[in-house]
């Protein structure tokens, strides 16, 4: 462990809640795989519980647990809904939250082969999430703005894994996500993190979202991105038809960062490989995956 970590087992779970929702604590506790800001044990059948490890602040929970309940319910595909908090204690001296689980296999273990239905279904999603936010809504410092305040991102991403062989392509959808138009609407509802291991998959097509720990009023166009990171090829211009709301700035806006996107699931695949901490090896290849079709524009 560092001095940030925290070793969690499935006999802490079961403390802490024999402690603060004793009623819980009887059901079956299993540990979820991945993980790293946060790590998950299913909790029975229908819950799971979330366990600050990495994460300095509790912030990223502390933002689910007062606005997913907000959103959930006009949401057309499940997601993690707070139903009971955790707070510090001398044994945990950090916060846990139990949730709904959202059945399914993770996309970065999974695979999508009914194409259309997933690009109408992630399209339907993001139409019922990019909702324009209150007021009181977070505000991100690291995304939710235009590609160009990311372009010190971009570039430790792209010198470290971009591929020679279409570099150059790559260079110029960035340049050319930062040109385009600014987002001139007000600032709507972003997940902020969709990639691979934020969905979960069920008979070849999404069927969850998770993870909404970025989650904060931006520009829609760091969601839009997904579909060339979560979509098979071929799908994009289906997923924009459906969506229906973006227009040319904003489709720009979304291929840049979603180079951005693929270069850093590449560098993460390089530090599993290299057996760096928090590294996943597996997430090389599907980052050069999107990477391509990011280039291809497909």
């Amino acid at each position: 462990m560092t001095g940030t970590e925290i070793e969690i087992t499935g006999d802490l779970v079961r403390d802490l809640l024999q402690e603060q929702h004793p009623d819980l604590a009887g059901l079956a506790i299993r540990e979820v795989a991945g993980g790293w800001g946060n790590q998950m044990w299913r909790l029975g059948d229908e819950l799971a519980v979330r366990m600050q490890r990495m994460d300095p602040t509790p912030e990223l929970q502390l933002k689910e647990r007062r606005w997913l309940p907000v959103l959930a319910p006009r949401l057309p595909l499940p997601v993690p809904v707070p139903v009971r908090f955790g707070e510090p204690s001398e044994r945990f001296p950090k916060h846990w939250t139990v949730m709904t689980w959202v059945p399914g296999e993770p996309l970065d273990h999974g695979s999508i082969s009914r194409a259309a239905h997933a690009a109408n279904t992630l399209a339907g999603f993001l139409q019922a999430l990019h909702v324009a936010a209150p007021a009181e809504a977070p505000i991100a410092t690291d995304r939710g703005a235009h590609p160009r305040n990311y372009t010190g991102g971009f570039e430790k991403f792209f010198q470290a894994v971009a591929p020679d062989d279409i570099a150059a392509e790559v260079r110029a959808v960035w340049d050319d996500a930062v040109a385009a138009q600014a987002w001139e609407g007000r600032p709507v509802w972003v997940h902020g993190d969709l990639h691979p291991a934020n969905v979960v998959v069920s008979d070849g097509t999404l069927s969850g979202i998770v993870d909404f720990g970025d989650m904060c009023a931006g520009d829609p166009a760091w969601d839009l991105a997904a579909a060339w990171v979560l979509l098979p090829a071929g799908t994009a211009s289906r997923f924009f038809e459906v969506y229906a709301h973006a227009d040319e700035a904003a489709i720009r806006r979304a291929r840049g960062l979603a180079a951005v996107k693929s270069l850093f699931l590449m560098l993460m695949g390089q530090n599993g490989d290299r057996g760096l901490p928090g590294g996943k090896p597996h997430w090389g290849p599907a980052g050069r995956a999107a990477l391509d079709r990011v280039v291809q524009g497909v």
